[in-house]
């Protein structure tokens, strides 16, 4: 599907500029996004945890992530196609979303 394929070069500059304006960062040599999020407290941080599960689990495309108390490490990349697709930006925009909305 479209959603499930490489991004291309221009896809990328378009898609990943108003990603990269909001604090995410490309990983060039895994192909991948990445942002840091810090909350006031583990609870907040878990209940943004908890929607961004819920919405990967809607999307079947899941982050890789790590939390030690109110900080949330978040890289996105497309398993299936080693490398970043719509379906990244799609969760990396609702992500932003969802810590904006904590």
């Amino acid at each position: 599907s479209p959603q499930s394929r490489w991004l291309t070069t221009e896809e990328r500059s378009q898609l990943l500029l108003d990603l990269k304006a909001s604090g995410w960062a490309e990983l060039g040599e895994r192909d991948a996004i990445y942002k840091e999020f810090n909350f006031k407290n583990f609870n907040q941080a878990f209940g943004f945890m908890t929607r961004v599960a819920l919405q990967a689990e809607k999307m079947n495309h899941h982050p890789e992530w790590f939390n030690v108390y109110s900080k949330v490490q978040i890289t996105l990349i497309s398993h299936d196609c080693g490398g970043l697709t719509k379906r990244d930006v799609k969760l990396a925009q609702f992500i932003d979303k969802a810590a904006a909305s904590v």
